[in-house]
């Protein structure tokens, strides 16, 4: 894998994720346990989509395994599915 697959970089980059959580509840429990790791600064999901999907904006390297890990405490999954571009 590389520096980029194994890590949240920091900017206008994010990355995606999809998630097994189905509910407002269960997205509130993701985005505040995450909102709690250093370095991650913003949580967006897109609930419009199947499967659920989110994107983590960090200020600093976060690793993937971090936020995996944080998501796991919550009895949910959280699947690395790429980078997000921003539109300009």
């Amino acid at each position: 894998m590389s520096f980029i697959e194994e890590n949240v970089i920091p900017g206008n980059y994010g990355k995606k994720f999809t998630t097994d959580a189905k509910d407002l509840n269960e997205f509130k429990k993701i985005k505040d346990a995450l909102l709690k790791l250093d370095g991650v600064t913003e949580v967006i999901f897109e609930s419009h989509s199947e499967p659920i999907i989110f994107i983590v904006h960090t200020d600093k390297v976060v690793k993937v395994d971090a936020i995996q890990a944080k998501v796991k405490l919550l009895n949910l999954h959280a699947v690395p599915t790429g980078l997000f571009f921003p539109l300009a």
